[in-house]
C-alpha cells in the first residue's frame, strides 16, 4: 500500500488487501488490478461487502428459505428470491496461474461469527442472527465465538439446500430400519437425533491425462512333450511386448476441502448434481452453517492428481490383450487443468449408543444418507449360530450313525454340504457388520 497525500487517497495492489483499510471506503479506480479508496465521509457506512440480512417490512431477522428459495422473514412472512441464476456446470474454472489467485474474492460477503470447538477443534461459520450453540460435528456446547476471518478465499459456486431439515428424520429412520444388524432402541434413539444444515467446502478439478504405456503381456499357449515314453499336453505363459497410448478426460472430479469429516462418509452422499450450481451469494447461508477450507488447494490438487492417475493406469492395463501383464510402466502427461471452489449443502447429526459416538450425513441436495451404525453383536452372534446349526447337527448324527453301525454317510454329507453353505454365509454377514461398524 502506498499513500497519496495530495490527494489523501490510499492507493492499494489487490495482493497486499482485499477489504478497505479502516475509515476508508473504496471508490473506482481508473487502472485495472488497482484498488483506490478515499477517508469515508463523517458518519458513512464503510462495512463494504457486508450484508446484513434485514425484513424489509418489520425489521426482523430473515433467513434463508429452504422451501421457498430465498429469504424469508419468519415474523411477518416476507419474502425475497435469491439474484443468482441456475448456471450449471458451465460454472466459470480457473486455471492454476498467480492471477487466478490475485482476482479472487475473500471472506464470505455478509457479517457471521465463527464457532470453534473446544472438544474437536471444528470452526464453523454462522449468521449473525443465528442461534446455534452447539458443535455441528460432534455436538458439543463447549464452544468460543468470536468475528470470522475476512481473509479467507470466498466461494464462487454453490448447490442451494434443496432438502428441508424436517424430512432429516424419516431419513434417518427408514436408514436405521434397513439393516436388522443395529440394537433395537436405535430406533427409538433416531428420533431423538438433532441435524444442523451446514455448507461443507469442496474442490472440483478438470483434467485431460494422456498417458504412453509399455509392459510385457502373457499368453496362455499349449505345448507338447514327451515323458516317461508318451507324449503330453502342459500350458505355458508366453510374454510378448505390448505398448498404447490412453487419452483421459476428467470433468468436475469432486474432492473435499475438510478434513472434519470421514471421507469414507462423504463417499456415501457425494452424488451431487453439479448441474444445479449457482453462483455464491450470502443470501444463501442466512441462518445457515458454513465451513470454510481446512484442505488447501495444494493438497488437495495433488489428491485429484493421484486418483486421476489411478483412473489412466487402470486404463492404460485395459488395454492389453490380456490381464496377465508385467514389467509394467507408464509416462503420464497432464493438460487442460482448472479448479473450482464450491460449497454444497449437507445435514450432519452426531449421536451416542453403546458408549460410543457416531455420525450421520444426509445429502442436501438429493437427501442420500450414509453414516455409521452401532451393530448389536450379540444379535448377530445368534443370527450366525442359527445359521450353522442345522449343518452341525446333521454332520454330528452322521458320524454318530457311523461309529454304531448304521448307514451315516449321507446323512454325514448333507450335513457337511449344509455346514459349507452356512459358514460362507456366516462370513458374508460377519464381514458386513464388521464394515459397518468401522465406517
Amino acid at each position: 500500500m502506498r499513500n497519496d497525500p495530495e490527494n489523501h487517497r490510499a492507493i492499494i495492489h489487490p495482493m497486499e488487501i482485499q477489504q478497505p483499510p479502516p475509515g476508508y471506503i473504496e471508490i473506482p479506480s481508473k487502472v485495472s488490478g488497482i484498488k483506490v479508496f478515499v477517508p469515508a465521509p463523517e458518519g458513512a457506512d464503510v462495512s463494504q461487502g457486508v450484508i446484513e440480512f434485514k425484513c424489509p417490512q418489520c425489521g426482523a431477522s430473515t433467513a434463508y428459505s429452504i422451501a421457498d428459495g430465498g429469504l424469508k422473514c419468519t415474523h411477518c412472512g416476507y419474502y425475497s428470491p435469491p439474484q443468482g441464476q441456475l448456471i450449471g456446470r458451465q460454472a466459470k474454472e480457473f486455471e492454476f496461474t498467480l492471477d487466478t489467485m490475485q482476482q479472487a474474492e475473500y471472506g464470505w460477503g455478509e457479517e457471521r461469527e465463527d464457532l470453534e470447538c473446544q472438544t474437536c477443534g471444528a470452526r464453523t461459520s454462522i449468521s449473525k442472527q443465528n442461534l446455534a450453540h452447539t458443535c455441528a460435528f460432534c455436538g458439543s456446547n463447549k464452544l468460543i465465538q468470536r468475528q470470522a476471518a475476512s481473509d479467507v478465499l470466498r466461494p464462487r459456486f454453490l448447490i442451494p439446500f434443496q432438502v428441508e431439515i424436517e424430512k432429516c428424520q424419516p431419513i434417518v429412520q427408514q436408514w436405521l430400519s434397513s439393516s436388522w444388524m443395529v440394537p433395537r432402541a436405535l430406533q427409538k434413539l433416531a428420533t431423538q437425533v438433532s441435524f444442523n444444515g451446514i455448507y461443507l467446502p469442496f474442490w472440483t478439478f478438470d483434467s485431460v491425462s494422456t498417458a504412453i504405456w509399455k509392459g510385457e503381456v502373457g499368453y496362455t499357449e499349449h505345448e507338447r512333450y514327451y515323458e516317461n515314453g508318451e507324449w503330453k499336453v502342459r500350458a505355458v505363459t508366453v510374454w510378448r511386448w505390448e505398448s498404447g497410448r490412453v487419452q483421459e478426460n476428467f470433468d468436475d472430479l469432486l474432492v473435499s476441502g475438510t478434513a472434519r469429516l470421514s471421507q469414507l462418509l462423504l463417499e456415501q452422499i457425494n452424488k451431487y448434481n453439479l448441474s444445479q450450481l449457482r453462483p455464491y451469494e450470502p443470501i444463501f447461508l442466512a441462518g445457515l452453517q458454513a465451513l470454510a477450507f481446512d484442505v488447501p488447494l495444494e493438497a488437495a490438487w495433488e489428491a485429484a492428481r493421484n486418483e486421476m492417475r489411478e483412473r489412466t493406469r487402470f486404463a492404460c492395463r485395459g488395454q492389453a490383450s490380456t490381464s496377465q501383464i508385467r514389467n509394467f510402466s507408464m509416462s503420464l502427461d497432464f493438460s487442460k487443468e482448472s479448479w473450482r471452489y464450491i460449497l454444497l449443502p449437507v445435514y450432519l447429526a452426531g449421536y451416542q449408543a453403546q458408549g460410543r459416538s457416531y455420525q450421520v450425513v444426509i445429502n442436501g441436495q438429493t437427501g442420500s444418507i450414509g453414516g455409521q451404525r452401532p451393530v448389536d453383536w450379540m444379535k448377530v452372534w445368534l443370527v450366525i449360530a442359527a445359521i450353522l446349526s442345522p449343518g452341525v447337527l446333521l454332520a454330528l448324527a452322521g458320524l454318530l450313525t457311523i461309529i454304531l453301525g448304521g448307514v451315516g454317510v449321507l446323512l454325514g454329507g448333507i450335513g457337511f454340504v449344509l455346514l459349507l453353505v452356512g459358514l460362507i454365509v456366516a462370513v458374508l454377514i460377519l464381514r458386513k457388520a464388521m464394515a459397518m461398524d468401522d465406517i
